[in-house]
């Protein structure tokens, strides 16, 4: 018996997609390989997504609402499977940052996912020696993430980035080049404000490693700290109020925010062809 043949439509949202998008597919009389040929995709990918080994595409749910007549049924249903290409343990936190009225995020490594460009994301992605199509799925998310900052009512964004997110190229000069630019760029945004903390500033508070500290509109606030293997959501108001405190310090040893922009762009300058 093939896995597909054992899912549970009602064991998760990918579950329901994958075995509606197979149910949907029988019932027009349309083979798996007929369908992943008009997919533009390999038979076998399509057999993994039938069977959840496998995230659907956007455009896989576009062509399946309108080959099928869903109306954007599937299309609906894509964003909430998305969410199935992060880790179980960072699910609740971006649930959490969608919540969020206020972000304050420290990075010392790579720029912060809710700014990565598509083409900086997918290089952060290789380093990690994963699958070609786990890469896709990852960045997918990634930037599917990021729409909270394009909603009507988009989340106070305040960022402090390491110098050495600015100094460590990541992919190509081209690709680190767009990602500065599109720094830059973000910082243009009312509700965005960014500073950088210089290496002349020597240790800092943020030496213990990157997090993010959400300010909800309802609930109580939370911290999430990055680690090796996986983060950790905390919502013990003493370690809100140290992670608030310990950004507060870094804001004080920043650079300003027009100074941070200028420092960004003499970064990307170097870039320069």
């Amino acid at each position: 018996m093939a896995y597909a043949d054992e899912l549970d439509p009602s064991a998760s949202v990918l579950s329901f997609y994958a075995t509606d998008l197979r149910r949907r597919r029988e019932l027009a009389g349309i083979s798996q390989r007929d369908l992943a040929k008009r997919a533009h995709m390999a038979p076998s990918l399509l057999n993994k997504i039938e069977a959840t080994k496998r995230l659907p595409t956007k455009d896989l749910s576009e062509l399946c609402d309108e080959i099928f007549g869903t109306g954007d049924h599937f299309q609906r249903l894509w964003p909430l499977v998305i969410k199935y290409a992060y880790p179980s343990w960072f699910r609740p936190f971006v649930d959490l940052e969608e919540a969020a009225a206020i972000i304050r995020s420290f990075q010392v490594q790579v720029v912060p996912g809710l700014l990565q460009t598509e083409d900086y994301a997918r290089a952060v992605f290789s380093a990690r020696r994963l699958e070609a199509d786990r890469v896709e799925e990852q960045v997918t998310a990634r930037m599917e993430r990021q729409h909270i900052l394009t909603r009507k009512t988009p989340p106070e964004l305040w960022v402090v980035l390491d110098e050495h997110v600015l100094r460590r190229r990541t992919g190509s000069p081209e690709t680190m080049r767009a990602q500065l630019e599109h720094l830059i760029s973000a910082a243009e945004i009312p509700s965005n404000v960014f500073q950088v903390v210089p290496y002349d500033v020597g240790a800092h508070a943020g030496n213990e490693g990157p997090f993010a500290a959400l300010t909800l509109n309802e609930g109580r606030d939370v911290v999430y700290a990055d680690g090796f293997l996986q983060g950790q959501i905390f919502a013990d108001p003493a370690d809100v109020k140290a992670a608030v405190r310990a950004y507060d310090l870094l804001t004080a040893v920043a650079l300003s925010p027009s100074r941070s922009i200028d420092l960004i762009a003499d970064v990307m300058k170097g870039l320069s062809p």
